[in-house]
């Protein structure tokens, strides 16, 4: 089953199911060898039905990273962030970033500070051994005024002094609506980038998410050098049923339109690109654990290890 991102996050959201993902390293400029990884949506079905058994798969192919996009009260695919984490160890993987929606709801106005639910999403995203607390949404209540949103990109910039204080950084990943969307008379995503705080939040670029919405990855790295800590690598083909509601779906690394490899040459180069993070939603009738095996494979033809 094809299941929307986007309404994948939107029921989270709705469901108010906390999910949580933190990060870890707060250096600016990048000295080490790139982390190659994979995002667990790209396996969603699997990890669902034996999260164990699909884990240690993943680390026979050769990963040796993962991304979560599951946590539900205080837990990660059932696991506490401790279980989970020796979990991962006796695989050999680690988990760096993990996807957690910070939802309006988890900023307390009055008492300006964050809910009790959402400083457990931090304190069990540390335990898990993550770097990066990323938020792939901005609900759509807080992209209907200017004011609203810069009221928004302040709390971002609040949590990432949260994430700090546990030696973790916050995050955001973009879908399409940030290059759609205008506030001002400017793109979302450009005022992403211009109202949040370089040192606390750090920018995951999903290269195909952006793509039916107008957002090219090779211009966006030139356009912001070094505000990408983290990539989702993607490709994308054309499609009748895209992902999104667009006309274009996510396919093996490689086989689609995207100029995969000049991007992430970029965002070495220049992006200041640190973690590259694989995420494939859409299979063409592959399995999807076949189809990350492949995905890996590009990767390494790539030069990664």
């Amino acid at each position: 089953m094809n299941t929307s991102r986007r309404n994948f996050l939107k029921q989270g959201v709705l469901a108010a199911a906390g999910a949580t993902l933190v990060p870890g390293v707060l250096t600016a400029a990048w000295k080490g060898p790139q982390v190659l990884g994979i995002q667990l949506y790209s396996i969603r079905d699997d990890m669902k039905k034996n999260p164990s058994g699909t884990l240690q798969q993943l680390a026979a192919m050769g990963y040796k990273n993962v991304e979560h996009a599951n946590y539900v009260k205080r837990k990660f695919y059932g696991y506490s962030a401790a279980e989970f984490k020796k979990l991962l160890k006796d695989l050999g993987l680690q988990m760096p970033s993990g996807h957690t929606v910070l939802r309006r709801e988890h900023w307390d106005t009055a008492a300006k500070d964050f809910t009790d639910e959402w400083k457990y999403t931090v304190e069990d995203a540390a335990t898990a051994g993550q770097r990066f607390v990323v938020s792939p949404w901005l609900d759509e209540s807080l992209r209907k005024t200017y004011d609203d949103f810069k009221a928004y990109m302040d709390v971002f910039n609040k949590c990432g002094e949260l994430c700090k204080k546990s030696g973790m950084k916050f995050g955001y990943h973009n879908h399409d609506f940030e290059f759609s969307t205008t506030l001002n008379g400017e793109k979302l995503f450009d005022l992403i980038l211009q109202h949040t705080d370089t040192s606390l939040v750090a920018q995951q670029l999903d290269i195909g998410n952006m793509y039916h919405a107008g957002g090219i990855a090779v211009d966006i790295l030139k356009k912001y050098p070094g505000r990408f800590e983290l990539m989702h690598v993607k490709d994308e083909i054309k499609s009748a049923k895209g992902e999104m509601g667009g006309s274009y779906e996510s396919t093996i690394l490689g086989k689609g339109i995207i100029p995969v490899k000049e991007v992430i040459d970029l965002g070495i180069k220049s992006g200041g690109t640190q973690y590259f993070i694989i995420e494939q939603e859409s299979y063409q009738g592959i399995a999807p654990i076949a189809c990350v095996k492949e995905d890996l494979k590009a990767m390494k033809a790539w030069g990664f290890k």
